[in-house]
């Protein structure tokens, strides 16, 4: 007999009723099949993927899909994918297929997948932003075979030698509108992640778009704008020379893809204007607390340090529900 344990994160008020028989049952009935994978997108998040999913066992024939015939060469030759293929061709007999590309190619793929998977085969769509995409196949008839989610960990770095073994290893997975999801499609993913190393919190598309945009999309805005400031000053060569661990690590994420990035910008525009403006305001309030009142200057960067405990796990934005779902199947 095996024993399969799930741990579960919600947002607060989020709970997800579904017949966990049913589901586990589909577990063990995945978990008996040679696994068929098709990755779209060999980069940093669909590379890393590939090679944990690969290390545990979970599948053993992994197709890649990679618009750069490059990428698609390294990734063959890293030994990341077991064969290249044209998108109709990977797609026709997988179980599952992985969709690791820029959003706004997205959009497009997407629609192209569910309309060529048979009914059994489980659709993830790994991008940063969500929304928009779910809401362009709202109505389509394989939508619940779809499961938007974001694993919440990268670096950087980009393409097929920026994966990763151990990427997600500890992190967060957000899966959205669970609900809309088919119940043996919404395990198979959940045991994707499991075997990946992640907890998973669940809520709505907007609800990730708007929290992302704070936690995620902000920093990546705020190290592009410091390191153009930077990049703008006449003596920047001196200043390059002074450079050391803060202002690298500061500035890290202004090297990561303009390609990937920018279609992230553009698709969740409205959450990161607004986390923009809240952090324009804390800037101001900064700066004039430097100029003018250095007690406030103080306070301001102790009520900062508050965050290190919350990055400790002593916030309570997401309540952990610690009763585990066990199913006892027969190996």
């Amino acid at each position: 007999m095996s024993l399969l344990l799930r741990k579960r994160y919600f947002t607060k008020g989020s709970r997800v009723q579904r017949d966990p028989f049913f589901i586990f049952n589909s577990y063990a009935e995945k978990k008996h099949k040679k696994m068929k994978l098709t990755v779209i997108g060999l980069g940093l998040i669909g590379g890393s993927m590939a090679i944990d999913l690969r290390k545990a066992g979970f599948t053993q024939e992994i197709t890649g899909v990679d618009a750069n015939p490059e990428n698609a060469s390294e990734a063959l030759r890293l030994g990341i994918v077991d064969r290249i293929d044209t998108l109709e061709n990977a797609i026709t007999k997988a179980d599952m297929v992985i969709i690791a590309i820029p959003v706004d190619k997205v959009l497009d793929a997407l629609t192209k997948v569910l309309n060529l998977i048979s009914d059994q085969t489980t659709v993830i769509d790994v991008g940063s932003t969500k929304k928009l995409i779910a809401q362009a196949v709202e109505n389509h008839p394989k939508r619940r075979n779809y499961i938007a989610a974001h694993p919440m960990s990268g670096t950087e770095n980009s393409g097929p030698t920026a994966a990763l073994e151990g990427l997600f290893e500890g992190k967060i997975n957000i899966i959205c509108d669970q609900e809309k999801c088919g119940p043996q499609h919404l395990a198979f993913a959940e045991k994707v992640f499991q075997v990946l190393g992640m907890d998973i919190a669940y809520m709505t598309a907007d609800e990730q778009d708007h929290s992302t945009a704070f936690i995620s999309h902000l920093p990546h805005a705020a190290a592009f704008a410091l390191a153009n400031a930077v990049l703008d000053k006449e003596d920047r060569e001196i200043i390059f020379d002074l450079a050391s661990g803060g202002f690298n690590s500061t500035v890290r994420l202004a090297k990561s893809s303009p390609e990937m990035w920018g279609p992230i910008f553009q698709q969740n525009k409205q959450y990161i204007v607004e986390s923009l403006d809240v952090y324009i305001k804390h800037l101001k309030a900064f700066r004039k607390s430097i100029e003018s009142d250095p007690e406030e200057m103080m306070a301001l960067m102790k009520n900062a340090n508050r965050i290190r405990g919350i990055l400790a796990g002593d916030g309570d934005s997401l309540v952990k529900n610690e009763k585990t779902i066990v199913k006892l199947y027969t190996k």
